[in-house]
């Protein structure tokens, strides 16, 4: 399972998280690069300035804070970046010129359980002066700590000689938004542990040759390089969810009244957005608990977007937000034949366009339930 959304504005972001925390605890120590022993003073010290973060290899990846003016944000040697989730990032090359490449490395709070699955996400941007994108993103889970003094990449060649340690692969990608050098970007994947995985690496662990990338500039000669920030390791069957995903103390709606329109509370979306956000997935568990209840009951979803951007995107827009929740509710179990979804763009608004709070509002999903039979007259 692969996603990607992108991100702005990180007062959301922390009312997202606080709520998604009741579920799931976060098992990477300092995950926004918030803590440091020292304030950034020069490329390459990222080991040594980062709490609770390290360096697998001897590439010199960076550490950027607000503190700091050589090392500062949102202005750095390679470009403009606002922090959204604190005042620090990292800063790494996934691809650079004779295969040169930097990583990062976290020690986790517990080792991962084995046979428990794990969501892995972090957010990216792409720096303005990078002349390549990378289309794949590398994870990697090792039982020890690495520490192998290369420059190049990372490659099993290198990792099994320590025979005893013990690795997890994988690659979250592939997708054209790497390219974004203004919003940050978050991509996720899951996987289910072997109970080895203590220590995780992020970076790219092909050479030149073998890294899927493209061109952002006409005339590309250097790097691929990347900030990096708000990086979660997360267990997605916890204790506190029932074996079907659903919250164990979700008190279900017990009715919801047919042929009216309703807006689901908690499925705002953000600009340009349609991911839905763990908070918006207990209100459609309600919803599915509701529907199970009833067998001759139909669902129609209507997506919605604000009036920012052409018609046409917006359009395709709010029928990705429709989709969106169709899909949750056909993962929970709900029948095909028993959902509609469908997209308006931004021609049915409910609140006002000319502020972000109105904006807001008419970046929505409705829903109608009806009878069957009274839809197949």
């Amino acid at each position: 399972m692969i996603a990607i959304i992108r991100k702005k504005h990180f007062t959301l972001f922390l009312c997202l998280f606080g709520m998604a925390s009741l579920f799931a605890q976060n098992l990477v120590k300092n995950p926004s690069f918030e803590a440091f022993s020292s304030c950034p003073k020069a490329l390459g010290n990222f080991n040594d300035d980062v709490d609770y973060w390290s360096t697998p290899t001897s590439g010199s990846t960076d550490y950027f804070h607000s503190c700091s003016e050589a090392m500062g944000t949102p202005k750095n040697f390679n470009g403009t970046q606002p922090a959204d989730f604190g005042e620090g990032y990292a800063g790494l090359y996934f691809y650079a010129p004779k295969d040169y490449r930097e990583y990062l490395q976290a020690e986790l709070e517990t080792p991962l359980v084995k046979d428990k699955t794990y969501r892995v996400s972090f957010y990216v941007s792409l720096a303005e002066r990078s002349d390549f994108a990378v289309k794949e993103f590398g994870i990697l889970f090792s039982k020890d700590r690495i520490e192998i003094p290369i420059k190049k990449e990372l490659s099993k060649k290198h990792l099994y000689k320590e025979t005893a340690n013990k690795y997890t692969f994988m690659e979250v990608g592939y997708s054209n938004f790497y390219s974004d050098t203004k919003d940050w970007i978050q991509v996720y994947t899951q996987f289910t542990a072997k109970g080895t995985e203590r220590f995780m690496t992020l970076g790219n662990f092909k050479n030149n040759a073998r890294t899927r990338l493209f061109k952002t500039k006409k005339s590309a000669q250097q790097g691929a390089y990347y900030y990096i920030d708000m990086v979660m390791v997360e267990g997605l069957n916890d204790a506190s969810t029932l074996s079907n995903g659903l919250p164990s103390d979700k008190k279900v709606q017990d009715s919801f009244e047919l042929e009216k329109t309703h807006v689901f509370d908690n499925l705002l979306f953000e600009f340009d957005r349609f991911r839905l956000q763990d908070s918006s997935k207990k209100e459609i568990n309600s919803l599915y608990n509701h529907l199970t209840k009833e067998k001759t009951l139909k669902i129609t979803i209507s997506g919605h977007t604000d009036s920012v951007g052409s018609d046409t995107y917006n359009m395709w827009l709010s029928k990705k937000r429709a989709e969106a929740v169709a899909n949750q509710l056909l993962k929970l179990g709900l029948e095909n034949d028993r959902i509609l979804w469908q997209g308006y763009g931004g021609s049915k608004p409910i609140a006002s366009n000319d502020n972000e709070k109105g904006r807001q509002q008419n970046r929505r999903v409705e829903f109608v339930i009806t009878k069957l039979k009274a839809l197949n007259k």
